[in-house]
């Protein structure tokens, strides 16, 4: 993992937290989103890709991730943003119709934003809210790459089988790809860094 594309990852910080547009930081450069359903992963795959245990905060409690939370890689014009995750997260419906409405107002309106990151566990992928999410992303015309994670939960056969079978659901969409990954293990790693700095231009 000397890669020198993972190593700019390294340098990564964080930068704000938002709990609307308006306080996002300037809408210029160039971010990638992270979105997924609750505990799927998502700040653990950012924490992996950057090579630093904290940086995102992490929970077995889902729904620990409220806000918009902005992470500037080598320079603040190339950011990482780690969105709420939706789903089953124990919080009041107010609170997740507040979550969906920011998510939605961000994924519109934010010029800056190049790609998504969208993460599934491995073991219950396209679910009704990330079908929710790739519909959002359409319709926005933003591209996303799928991240499959918590891949060591499984033997590589069926871990190989339910990433075709996603493969097949996509249709073929040129502007969605999609990987395994583990946090655990580092697999898929390289490939994410290296579609990561592909969007941002580094």
């Amino acid at each position: 993992m000397n890669n020198p594309t993972y190593n700019t990852f390294q340098k990564a910080r964080f930068l704000t937290s938002a709990s609307r547009l308006q306080q996002c930081p300037p809408d210029e450069g160039a971010e990638i989103a992270f979105a997924g359903r609750s505990n799927a992963g998502k700040s653990s795959a950012i924490n992996t890709i950057t090579r630093q245990k904290k940086l995102a905060r992490t929970s077995k409690q889902p729904g620990r991730t409220q806000l918009l939370n902005f992470f500037a890689v080598s320079a603040e014009q190339y950011r990482l943003v780690d969105l709420p995750g939706y789903g089953y997260a124990r919080v009041p419906l107010q609170t997740k119709k507040k979550w969906q409405t920011l998510i939605d107002d961000y994924l519109r309106n934010r010029s800056s934003l190049v790609g998504l990151f969208l993460i599934m566990d491995i073991r219950h992928p396209l679910a009704e809210f990330d079908q929710m999410m790739l519909d959002w992303v359409s319709q926005c015309r933003i591209p996303t790459h799928i991240l499959l994670t918590k891949a060591d939960k499984l033997k590589f056969g069926p871990a190989k089988s339910t990433l075709l079978k996603v493969r097949r659901a996509l249709g073929g969409c040129d502007s969605t790809s999609v990987q395994l990954f583990s946090s655990t293990t580092g697999m898929g790693v390289d490939e994410a860094c290296a579609v990561l700095a592909s969007w941002l231009e580094i």
